[in-house]
């Protein structure tokens, strides 16, 4: 986020380059930097003649060096972008004669996404050389929750540990997607608004009392009432709650309680990082690590991995998912 942060700003600060080579797993970013481009580098009434979108899957590389190379008309420059930019990945290699010396009236942009130059090529080299190269790489899941943080900040909102948690379980690592959900929060609450478990449910749709959270919570305080109750909820609306997900969520909780019983350092900040959880969790991992001794939680990992090639429909006999949820919370009851 900082080397965003940074290409931003040398964008606003006037030290705009030639050439940006936007890549990676994460589109998110991609797609940030090439719209503040778009929107920003040029007036309004230079857009016109100046700015050209072009898509990988319609183009080759000669086109786009084509068109790099016109001169702008009535503008000190012209913006050329090239969305789905992977789609040339078999050719890209044959940019590098105009990288090698590119139009200095000329802003090209490649969005990249989903891959990555092998920065051993020379094109790649002469890119971070002539101009800008980003890679977006992907969030990994215990880092999402501090994203979230930090995007809401910045617009003078604050959330709940829990809510945040919410949104990760279910949104994943997706950021487009999150960032999607956040601004319809946005646009709903007012700026200074804690957004909680409440607003999810609410306006984004997650129940905070019938989801996977509170269903490995229910299960972590051996309680069995509420975590059966949960189950039936998620038997009767399978698409919404598939079987895969829920037994992956599951087994990935005690995989989570399996590392953290085999920690020597049990102090909380080592347990979070070790384990991958929020600290404000934690408690609810102190918890389950006493309802569950280390011998409970093997047999309990291995028992979640029958269920899981049964809720893939192997061996199973075409069973109901309400039976498989059943089976799951009993092996892990009993």
């Amino acid at each position: 986020m900082d080397e965003v942060v940074k290409i931003v700003n040398d964008i606003k600060a006037g030290n705009i380059m030639p050439i940006y080579f936007l890549m990676g797993e994460e589109p998110y970013y991609i797609d940030k930097l090439s719209e503040y481009i778009e929107q920003n580098v040029l007036a309004e009434e230079e857009k016109g003649f100046n700015q050209t979108v072009l898509y990988g899957r319609d183009v080759s590389v000669e086109d786009i060096v084509s068109t790099a190379k016109r001169y702008p008309m009535m503008a000190e420059r012209q913006v050329v972008i090239v969305k789905e930019a992977q789609d040339l990945s078999r050719t890209i290699d044959k940019i590098e004669s105009y990288v090698n010396n590119p139009m200095e009236t000329t802003v090209l942009v490649f969005c990249y996404k989903y891959k990555t130059l092998d920065k051993r090529k020379k094109v790649t080299k002469l890119l971070a050389q002539k101009g800008v190269v980003y890679e977006s790489k992907k969030l990994y899941e215990n880092q999402v929750g501090d994203w979230i943080k930090r995007v809401l900040a910045g617009k003078k909102y604050t959330i709940d540990p829990k809510a945040n948690a919410m949104l990760v379980e279910f949104l994943g690592t997706d950021l487009s997607k999150i960032n999607n959900e956040l601004e319809k929060l946005q646009i709903i609450l007012p700026q200074g608004t804690m957004i909680t478990p409440q607003h999810i449910e609410e306006n984004i749709g997650f129940s905070k009392d019938y989801n996977v959270f509170e269903l490995r919570k229910a299960i972590g305080e051996r309680n069995q009432l509420k975590a059966y109750k949960i189950a039936e909820n998620f038997a009767h609306n399978p698409k919404e709650y598939p079987l895969v997900m829920t037994t992956g969520l599951v087994f990935g909780f005690f995989v989570q309680l399996l590392k953290y019983h085999g920690l020597k350092d049990k102090n909380p900040k080592n347990v979070a990082a070790a384990i991958g959880v929020n600290p404000y969790f934690l408690k609810e991992y102190d918890l389950a690590v006493k309802n569950y001794p280390m011998r409970k939680v093997s047999q309990i990992v291995g028992a979640l991995r029958d269920i899981d090639v049964k809720s893939k429909g192997v061996g199973a006999n075409a069973l109901p998912q309400s039976d498989l949820l059943k089976e799951m919370l009993y092996k892990i009851f009993n």
